[in-house]
């Protein structure tokens, strides 16, 4: 348990800052699986829809810093890889 005043802040920023980062983390899972299951069910029309969404998501999730900005940018591209793919066939 932390002591001083300044650790006890720390303490009290990291608290509230993890369960912001989780829910922003857990909107991004979601998204995500959203634009998985349209690409597995082989809708290219939902597909593209699901992946506008979880393109604002992740860019929001990555501003906020709750993941690197990186990340969020690979993941976005692998996405919009597979969509693609899956528009052509």
């Amino acid at each position: 348990m932390a002591n001083h005043p300044s650790a006890q802040k720390r303490n009290r920023q990291r608290i509230k800052r993890t369960l912001r980062n989780r829910t922003v983390k857990s909107a991004v899972r979601t998204q995500v699986k959203t634009v998985r299951e349209a690409i597995g069910a082989k809708d290219a029309k939902a597909a593209k829809a699901a992946l506008a969404e979880a393109t604002v998501t992740l860019d929001k999730a990555a501003a906020k810093g709750a993941m690197p900005k990186k990340a969020a940018s690979r993941r976005l591209s692998r996405l919009a890889a597979q969509v693609h793919k899956l528009g052509k066939a």
